[in-house]
């Protein structure tokens, strides 16, 4: 939970006995106008543990792993805010895309009433369904920010593409091998009537992608596969490793094919081929975009860390001795300079309980370095947070033996959630 600062940091609110005063929040870095709690690098942490086990960590290494990861957590902290905050000063309106995101979790959960589908979020993200909202709209204003910011910057020369490619020709002799997404529309079950309305259904969804509406979301909508959760992507195939009447289609289409539904046992696939190799040497042309990738990525990170520097040279913020910024620029002083504000945030049980659903005013104590002339923005509940879990990789629906189109959202965004 983030609570929003516009002039300055929250005083001791204590009410009530001793006994009855209980520490909410702990305040451990002050950035520009916002802060960064102990309850935020705690939920990190768990994030990080949470992410090591679904990626098949053993128990004998998974706290030697965490320790090394979370030593970057408070510096991940501050990126994220950094770059919301540099996404507000250049006006990058996201509301389309958040929307579009959250309708599609939506979609995905088949609930369509409002109300019962916040409440599955909460139930699934432990967060109320306005703090998940955010946290998607702060992911996808923070990779706008460095796509504009950082990434439209960097350039790759032709004659570098050029010249990796005849460096390294070997990595370009390809087996013949095809790449494609699918829609399935499922008849078991279904009986002889219901199974001529899927096929009808199918054919209609053909008729849509041929006038140009994007697979992957028709995927997402409609498709009975487990893929759906891809955007309907499968692995590379060569031949040999599909069904005959498959692969008699798929290895003769250009890229950018859409099938006819296909009967299956399962039901009708809808197949897209995203790509498709020749065997043999992969002239440039057909690799010209791979090669750059290529060249792109490693002169990415840099820079992203570069900028992020330099939004930290030019921002005030202050850490909290015992926490450190792995990011920090180099000679910048971040010393937490007023020791009144060391102490944590306090509230009484009785308080927490009646501003359950209700956001909170809090007395002003001015930060060095910024207007106190205006009030506070209500913050959230204490113990919210973003501990959303990832989701495990969607796997094929065995109607094709499997393969891609639209890419799944960046590394970063949060998962949705679990069904």
């Amino acid at each position: 939970m983030r609570f929003r600062l516009c002039a300055g940091l929250c005083a001791l609110v204590s009410i009530g006995s001793a006994a009855d005063v209980r520490v909410v929040e702990e305040i451990v870095a002050k950035v520009n106008g916002d802060i960064i709690t102990k309850g935020e690098i705690e939920r990190s942490r768990q994030e990080i543990e949470a992410q090591l086990k679904q990626q098949g960590v053993n128990a004998a290494t998974l706290e030697k792993a965490v320790k090394e990861r979370e030593k970057d957590a408070l510096r991940d902290q501050i990126d994220q805010l950094l770059l919301v905050q540099h996404g507000k000063d250049l006006n990058i309106n996201v509301d389309g895309e958040v929307t579009k995101r959250i309708a599609a979790i939506q979609l995905d959960s088949k609930i369509a009433d409002p109300d019962k589908f916040h409440d599955y979020i909460r139930e699934q993200t432990q967060m109320p369904f306005e703090d998940f909202r955010q946290k998607i709209r702060d992911q996808i204003l923070t990779q706008r920010v460095i796509g504009q910011e950082v990434g439209s910057k960097i350039n790759v020369p032709h004659s570098e593409i050029e010249k990796y490619y005849e460096e390294h020709k070997k990595e370009f002799v390809r087996e013949e091998q095809v790449f494609l997404s699918e829609i399935l529309i499922s008849t078991e079950g279904k009986t002889p009537e219901q199974t001529t309305q899927a096929e009808k259904r199918a054919k209609d969804l053909v008729a849509r992608l041929r006038k140009g509406e994007k697979f992957s979301e028709l995927t997402r909508q409609y498709s009975d596969a487990e893929t759906k959760d891809n955007f309907g992507q499968l692995p590379p195939y060569k031949r040999g490793q599909l069904r005959k009447q498959i692969e008699d289609i798929v290895f003769k289409e250009k890229k950018g094919y859409i099938t006819e539904p296909i009967k299956m046992p399962n039901g009708f696939e809808i197949l897209k081929v995203e790509d498709r190799y020749e065997a043999g040497q992969a002239p440039l042309a057909d690799v010209e975009n791979e090669v750059q990738e290529k060249l792109y990525m490693p002169r990415m990170q840099p820079k992203v860390r570069e900028f992020l520097t330099k939004l930290r040279e030019d921002a005030f913020l202050e850490i909290r001795a015992g926490y450190v910024d792995s990011g920090a620029a180099p000679g910048k002083d971040t010393a937490w300079k007023d020791p009144v504000q060391l102490k944590p945030q306090t509230t009484t049980k009785e308080e927490v309980a009646a501003r359950k659903h209700k956001k909170k005013l809090l007395w002003l104590v001015p930060i060095p370095g910024t207007s106190t002339s205006k009030k506070v923005e209500a913050a959230r509940r204490p113990g919210d947070g973003p501990a959303t879990p990832a989701d495990s990789p969607a796997t094929p629906s065995g109607s094709a033996n499997r393969p891609a189109e639209d890419p799944p959202p960046a590394s970063g965004s949060p998962a949705p959630p679990k069904q």
